[in-house]
């Protein structure tokens, strides 16, 4: 029986895409204290930092709930890719000199990584969440067909 690499890739790209974001959200909501004391060390308002502290492990989990189910995954893969491309600009702008503090409030072994290879991981998960959209698309138009 052949392979389908297609619907491998499919797979494994959400699969991450869950494991990435359950295993960041319940990092920092494990430790909300100390994400919260990291937020605070960024460049952000006090009240920007307030709603991050809710936001970001939120749209995490929400992404990965999304993503485990067929019939939400599209929308999972959506804000997958909103989220991974925000905080690669937020990388990118770090590494260009934009900000002048530049502790990491990331969950997990993502907050032990040097923003260079931060920045390579991010872009790694940016074309996985390409591919994976891309995919789900090109199937959703052959299943309509």
């Amino acid at each position: 029986m052949p392979i389908n690499l297609t619907k491998s890739a499919y797979c494994t790209g959400y699969l991450l895409l869950i494991i990435l974001w359950g295993s960041t959200a319940a990092s920092k909501l494990g430790d909300l204290n100390e994400f919260k004391t990291e937020l605070a060390k960024q460049v952000f308002s006090e009240k920007f930092v307030a709603w991050l502290l809710i936001a970001v492990p939120s749209a995490e989990l929400i992404a990965a709930t999304l993503l485990a189910f067929s019939k939400t995954r599209l929308y999972g893969l959506i804000v997958s890719l909103v989220l991974i491309g925000t905080f690669t600009l937020y990388i990118a702008l770090i590494l260009a000199g934009y900000f002048n503090k530049v502790p990491c409030s990331c969950g997990g072994v993502l907050k032990w990584l040097g923003w260079k290879t931060h920045l390579i991981f991010n872009l790694v998960f940016t074309a996985i969440t390409i591919t994976t959209l891309t995919i789900h698309l090109k199937r959703e138009v052959r299943d309509k067909e």
